[in-house]
């Protein structure tokens, strides 16, 4: 991978890079869209990483299908994909790790302490071997890309990273792999999620200001379903992921949700920029 992309920068070419797990759906292919509108090369990557998996989560459950996710990266006219091996990745004796520190401690690393270590080692690597001059990921996993932000701007690695809006279903589920998880009835009452981030945005929108009136809304949306399991709503500031207490002009902040729907843990959020 490294000789491909040294070859690609040797004959002056830009290169773009989407890091994923696999299980391609809309959301992934709106990255490489983006990559090919920006770059003269798109490499993406599929490899399911096990150190962002906690023991309680199980690896061996995650959706594959990689003769589709191919078949998809082919019509798309992908330059690479990069399929690495777990022990071309994390070989015998492998003992080093990234940490960002502040931004993982909260949210998603509150419930998921080892989650974003992985997360941030993994991409590491991956950008490491693809040495790619932009990265593409998306707003749906808002912090785990505040995150990569974060490791790249301290480590000053010489990429950008770009964010990309949410991709959703016509009826406002924000795609994501997991989804696949969801019995019929299940699927109807995630749109909850959804629901709860437009009433949010309307009540912005109308002038309300008050974080804490906010999240009860839609705290009385998604609870009301039995399917329901609520982990947090919160709204944090864009860039720092700090919780607030009142929605101040001109900032931007993100209305984050997570929560199972019966055994699918789901997230999604919405990016506002308060008049």
């Amino acid at each position: 991978m490294q000789d491909i992309s040294s070859s690609l920068k040797s004959a002056g070419k830009t290169i773009g890079f989407i890091p994923t797990m696999g299980f391609l759906h809309e959301g992934h292919l709106s990255l490489v869209k983006r990559s090919k509108e920006l770059c003269d090369a798109t490499i993406v990557s599929i490899f399911v990483n096990p150190t962002q998996f906690s023991p309680s989560e199980d690896l061996t459950q995650y959706p594959r299908d990689i003769e589709k996710d191919n078949k998809l990266l082919l019509e798309q006219k992908v330059d690479y994909l990069f399929y690495p091996d777990a022990d071309e990745i994390y070989p015998e004796n492998f003992q080093t790790f990234v940490t960002v520190n502040h931004i993982t401690k909260k949210l998603e690393g509150e419930f998921r302490p080892t989650h974003f270590k992985g997360v941030t080692t993994v991409v590491n690597i991956l950008i490491n071997c693809v040495m790619p001059d932009y990265a593409f990921l998306g707003q749906k996993d808002a912090q785990q890309a505040a995150v990569i932000k974060q490791m790249v701007n301290d480590l000053k690695i010489p990429v950008n990273i770009v964010v990309c809006p949410i991709v959703r279903e016509t009826d406002g589920l924000a795609m994501s792999s997991r989804n696949v998880y969801l019995s019929k009835d299940e699927r109807k009452d995630a749109l909850a999620l959804y629901k709860a981030l437009r009433n949010a945005n309307k009540m912005i929108d109308e002038g309300e200001r008050r974080v804490s009136l906010i999240i009860s809304e839609m705290m009385t949306i998604i609870e009301k379903l039995k399917s329901s399991k609520l982990k947090y709503i919160k709204i944090v500031e864009s860039k720092s992921f700090e919780t607030v207490e009142e929605l101040k002009s001109s900032n931007e902040y993100y209305i984050l949700i997570a929560c199972k729907i019966g055994n699918t843990r789901l997230i999604d959020n919405e990016l506002i920029k308060v008049e």
